[in-house]
């Protein structure tokens, strides 16, 4: 079946989630510099959000570029990422609003491990609906960057009882990481 209508709900899907971040910052009732001082760690919060939300938009428009149909597993793989992905919104208030205490920020990493291992899934599937010799699979191939990000969560994750704002470091170290263009799937496509 055509990939179109998979990406049209996927691209619905996280316009609303950054709709629904962006409207949890709350405007101070004052209009002075001192008023937006207690709003810094809910708008760093979603800063980091916003950045994670724009990577897995990127790539989950990547990984589609690379492939022409999808069948009913990739359907569920691609709904398992945008439920994950659709929790970010709740955490990154959690985290934000309680000045990134422990637990909040250990379930912010929780939701982002369990996001990437969606997307793992998702890519996969997509690999084993078209074949190992696919232009995909051969993009992909050791995939560095996904499997070094889940363990980075996870150090995330524990660090957080120890000091949240290690964890909320090794949070942004991740998404530097991202951010860095991965022009694996361009360059195949392109040939």
């Amino acid at each position: 079946m055509s990939k179109t209508r998979m990406e049209a709900f996927s691209d619905g899907v996280i316009a609303i989630i950054i709709t629904i971040m962006v409207l949890e910052l709350q405007v101070p009732g004052e209009p002075t510099w001192s008023a937006l001082q207690p709003l810094a760690p809910v708008f760093f919060s979603y800063v980091l959000s916003f950045i994670y939300i724009a990577i897995y938009w990127n790539n989950h428009h990547h990984l589609l570029q690379a492939v022409q149909r999808v069948n009913g597993r990739v359907l569920w793989a691609n709904s398992h990422l945008l439920f994950w992905l659709s929790l970010v919104p709740f955490v990154t208030a959690w985290m934000g609003e309680n000045q990134f205490a422990p637990v909040p920020v250990a379930v912010y990493g929780v939701v982002l491990i369990c996001a990437a291992f969606a997307y793992y899934i998702l890519a996969h599937a997509l690999i084993s609906h078209h074949g190992r010799e696919s232009a995909l699979a051969k993009a992909l191939g050791s995939d560095f960057k996904g499997k070094i990000s889940p363990v980075l969560y996870a150090v995330g994750i524990l660090l957080s009882f120890v000091n949240s704002w290690l964890a909320f470091g090794v949070y942004v170290l991740v998404a530097v990481i991202w951010l860095i263009p991965d022009r694996r799937i361009e360059r195949i496509i392109s040939d």
